[in-house]
């Protein structure tokens, strides 16, 4: 039984969210697809041990196959256990996929996964067509992000020192 508190009113029930997509890139575009999985990899994706962060996704002879996703093991998996690291398919139309892969020809552009997530109970990936930021970039976001902290706090009247 499914508590309110685990899942949003979509029944979205969030596994794994890959925070410095948004600090590193400029998304441009997103997209939710589906990912094969073997049994083994459900136990850790419902419990958590899953991480984004050097992931990135390919089209390879029209599919799109995600890389460097670490999903943990599963202790009770025995033999049947599935390797952490391994390229996984991402499932999704066919139109799509070649859309991003052009989009990845011509721009210099790259897919970052942004979140994995349960959705109707099936795993689904958001992820997103990004473009790389530069140091300074980086930076003008660090200053964005300290004036609208700033801000909010005079504004609640809670700014100390």
């Amino acid at each position: 039984m499914k508590s309110h508190k685990d899942q949003d009113a979509e029944g979205i029930k969030l596994i794994a969210s890959n925070k410095r997509a948004g600090f590193d890139y400029f998304i441009i575009e997103k997209l939710e697809t589906g990912i094969v999985l073997q049994g083994s990899e459900l136990k850790p994706c419902r419990e958590g041990r899953v991480n984004l962060k050097d992931g990135f996704a390919v089209v390879e002879k029209g599919e799109l196959w995600l890389h460097e996703v670490h999903i943990g093991a599963n202790p009770f998996a025995n033999r049947l256990d599935h390797s952490a690291l391994r390229k996984r398919k991402l499932l999704a139309h066919a139109r799509q996929i070649n859309k991003l892969a052009m989009k990845i020809q011509t721009g210099g552009n790259t897919i970052v996964p942004l979140r994995m997530y349960f959705k109707n109970g099936r795993v689904k990936v958001e992820i997103a067509l990004v473009k790389g930021k530069r140091q300074y970039d980086k930076r003008d976001t660090i200053a964005k992000k300290d004036l609208k902290r700033d801000m909010e706090q005079e504004m609640s009247g809670k700014k100390y020192g």
